[in-house]
């Protein structure tokens, strides 16, 4: 089958592999038909992301069909339509009993880190039963790709760890996909203000266009006193950090109002200063933590009812042959002002 391997920090390569197989009876393979590309995977491009050894075929999003099952599968059968979680979970362990599935002790994230991921023809999944959603009749297989990662991604470490509620003000730094899901699913409690924050003019515009009230180019260095400016001095109540540098994380800690909450959901691969000298009397909450991907069923439901619109987030499409050509694209966002790229077995 075809792949896309991670050969190392900065380096990657379209290759022939072997299908995988199943190897405990929890597995099941799935053949891809639509997958996309992470900015989590362009992290680990740059070496941010130790655990990905080289050799592993990159990949956490995607829908497919069933192809085979091991015996302790109950749920699906082969030639079942399913949804890929980006977490995989036993649904068993003590993490996983909590609702932190993103930590189960022989899950979490794996695709794509520790284990080959989705972009290839065929995956293996463990703990199938727990870890692969079935798709309902009729749903938009290119929307659904949104519901693997980005969106509960978005929602649970921006939205719901940010305590985002009705009346409330909220500022988004990072106006790339994962922030843009964040502004999505924000909506649904109906906060006062969204303001989003990018050196990005025409992402901003696509935040207006997904419901921002307002936006701020932080080019300048002055995003801060913009953002303060913006709230009458106050300050935003939740304050989510999309992007994963010192530079957005900092933006973050100059805008949150007393009582507020910082909301990290960025990939870090440098340190970041915390200025508790400032921020030691605020009652600020700091969040963190990798999605656990158990909003997908009510995002699943939201998203059939056309209460969120999740296609519009994908920009490009490629078919697999064209991913290195995808990640091209992906990778040059500021130029060809991709969001999310679909690409299709």
């Amino acid at each position: 089958m075809r792949a896309l391997v991670y050969n190392g920090p900065g380096q990657k390569s379209l290759e022939v592999r072997p299908k995988p197989i199943i190897k405990l009876p929890t597995d099941a393979v799935v053949r891809i038909t639509r997958t996309t590309i992470c900015g989590t995977d362009l992290h680990i491009l740059k070496g941010d992301v130790p655990t990905c050894q080289p050799g592993t075929i990159l990949g956490h999003e995607g829908v497919g069909v069933v192809d085979s099952v091991g015996p302790g599968v109950a749920t699906f059968k082969p030639g079942d339509r399913v949804l890929i979680a980006c977490i995989t979970a036993c649904g068993r362990c003590e993490y996983c009993r909590k609702g932190m599935y993103s930590h189960c002790t022989t899950g979490g994230w794996i695709l794509g880190n520790s284990i080959d991921g989705t972009q290839a023809e065929f995956v293996r999944i463990p703990h199938a039963d727990t870890s692969l959603h079935p798709i309902p009749e009729g749903a938009d297989e290119e929307a659904l790709v949104m519901l693997s990662d980005i969106l509960p991604t978005g929602f649970e470490c921006g939205v719901l760890n940010g305590k985002v509620k009705v009346g409330s003000s909220v500022a988004i730094v990072g106006s790339g996909p994962i922030g843009l899901a964040a502004l999505l699913t924000a909506q649904f409690y109906s906060p006062a203000e969204i303001i989003m924050i990018d050196v990005d003019d025409n992402r901003l515009e696509v935040g207006t266009r997904f419901g921002a009230t307002a936006t701020v180019n932080s080019s300048d260095g002055n995003a801060a006193q913009q953002v303060m400016k913006l709230t009458g001095g106050r300050g935003v109540d939740t304050a989510i950090e999309a992007v994963g540098i010192p530079a957005t994380f900092k933006i973050c800690e100059d805008i949150v109002a007393p009582g507020g909450t910082i909301a990290n959901v960025g990939v870090h691969g440098a340190k970041v200063d915390l200025h508790l000298e400032r921020l030691w009397s605020h009652n600020v909450t700091i969040t963190t933590g990798l999605v656990d991907t158990f909003s997908i069923p009510m995002l699943l439901k939201t998203l059939q009812s056309e209460r969120l619109n999740a296609k519009q987030l994908i920009t490009h499409h490629f078919k697999f042959d064209q991913i290195l050509d995808a990640y091209d694209t992906f990778g040059k966002a500021a130029d060809t002002k991709a969001l999310k790229v679909i690409i299709e077995a």
